[in-house]
Parts: C-alpha cells; structure tokens; sequence
C-alpha cells in the first residue's frame, strides 16, 4: 500500500513541475515581455497557411464609413424662419477612425454660426469613443480655432451621451454636452427628446459671448421612419441665454429664450 502511494507520489511530481511551468510563462504572458516560444496571436493552427487561396480578412481589418444628417430643418420663431444642419461622418475600422462634425444656423440665405470638427475616434470601451482633434467656429464675428477632446457614446438605459471640452487661442477654454433619448412609441413612430448646453471660460464680446453657461436648448422631436435610413420629424425647441450672452443678444435686439417651431428630414447611410 506504501509503494503504490510512493509511486502515485511520483508520477504526480512531472505533473505539478509541468503546471508550475505552465502556470510561470502565463503570469509572464500576462506582463512584460512574452517568452520566446510564444505563439503569435496572429498566426494560424501550427504555422499552416492558405497556400494561393488570398488570407481572408476580419471584421476588425476592414474600414467603413457612415454619414447621419441628424437634423436638417426649418427652424420657426415669431416672425423669423431660419435654417440649421447638424451632420456627422465618419471613416475607419472598429477601434480607430476619422470623425468629421459639423452644424451651424442660416438665415436668409447667409450662414450666421457654423462649427466644424475634424477628430479621430478611438473606442475605449464597448459603447465609448474618446475623440481628439480640431474645431473651427466661422460665420458672424471673428472666426475660432479650437482643441477639442471629449467622449461619445451609449450610457446605461440607452442615452446618447456627446461631450466635449475645448481650449481656443489667447487662453479660451469651452465645452459642448448633448443628451439625446429615442423612445420608440411605435416601431417607425419616435420621440426623442433631446438636451445640450454651452460654456465658454472666457467672455468673448466680439462673437456675443460671455462667460460661463452661455446657451442652454431642449427639444422634442417626432420622427416617422419611412425606412430606417429616412425619417421626416416636427418638433419645439426651448433656447435660453445666460449671464452676458443675455445681455449681447438684448442689445443686438435679439431674443434671449424663445421657443421654437422645427420641422425636417433626418436622415443616414
């Protein structure tokens, strides 16, 4: 009975040296450098190939590309009717791509605000991006050139979340935050409400602008989606000004909250 756990005992011992083995050049795997016999993740079963036949190509090696014109309307205010665009595009595979962003107002065939960002997306998580990149402000007052770095993505309980900060010449600093929820009430019929605001660090009187919260805006929109891909939408929108943004928009004779009446197109591929 002795000899055959002694030989038990034994047999045991190339065992455990094997998983002590094992078990070493994993924790090495896990950090620093990996050993040299280990297999490239890359590399297919045993070094085999597909001989003439072309190595066929991940999901995650391939780019593609989207444009949404998210909202594309006419925008109704006591006696004035004016326009405003807001489309995103992007380029690129699953962990990296170029964003583009741009939106802005018009009136009267003029362009009165416009923003344009160039960024590159990088995933950090399943439903999150960071972006780094540049912004350019044009249209009434001088124009502005921007940093940008912020974070976009799907919050728990399925909120679009877009949020940016910004740091512009002679020590301007800003930063963007968007909200948006689409409630299904039918599956082509959606409500979405949506949440953004304004703030700058710096007044800036030359483009109206003035320090802190400058502009909030909440909106409801109805969409119907004739396909998935186009959907025309009505809705109102709350704009409120703060502090001397207020005041800029009083003596340019300007409303400084007002409700408005909206109607467009959304619409993506």
């Amino acid at each position: 009975m002795m000899k055959e756990q002694h030989t038990r005992r034994l047999m045991l011992v190339p065992l455990l040296l094997g998983l002590s083995i094992a078990q070493a050049q994993e924790s090495t795997m896990q950090g620093g450098s990996p050993p040299e016999n280990a297999r490239d993740p890359h590399a297919y079963s045993d070094g085999y190939g597909f001989g003439d036949v072309p190595r066929p190509r991940f999901g995650d090696e391939k780019n593609f590309y989207s444009v949404l014109a998210d909202r594309l309307e006419r925008v109704e205010s006591g006696d004035n009717v004016s326009g405003f665009y807001d489309v995103e595009a992007w380029f690129g595979r699953d962990y990296d791509r170029a964003v583009l962003k741009a939106e802005g107002s018009y009136d009267s065939n003029k362009i009165k605000d416009a923003s344009t960002e160039l960024l590159w997306g990088h995933a950090v998580a399943s439903y999150w991006d960071t972006q780094l990149g540049v912004r350019y402000d044009s249209g009434s007052g001088p124009d502005r050139k921007w940093l940008a770095f912020g974070v976009q993505g799907l919050a728990p309980y399925w909120f679009e979340i877009d949020a940016t900060a910004y740091l512009g010449e002679e020590g301007r600093t800003a930063a963007n935050f968007q909200a948006v929820y689409d409630l299904l009430l039918t599956q082509k019929l959606i409500l979405q409400p949506r949440v953004e605001a304004d703030w700058y660090g710096k007044r800036d009187a030359q483009r109206d602008l003035g320090k802190g919260l400058s502009e909030a805006r909440t909106g409801l929109r109805l969409r119907y989606e004739i396909r998935r891909e186009f959907a025309p939408y009505v809705g109102v929108e709350w704009m409120q000004k703060f502090g001397a943004t207020k005041d800029f928009a009083r003596a340019a004779g300007e409303q400084s909250s007002e409700a408005r009446f909206v109607a467009g197109v959304r619409f993506w591929f």
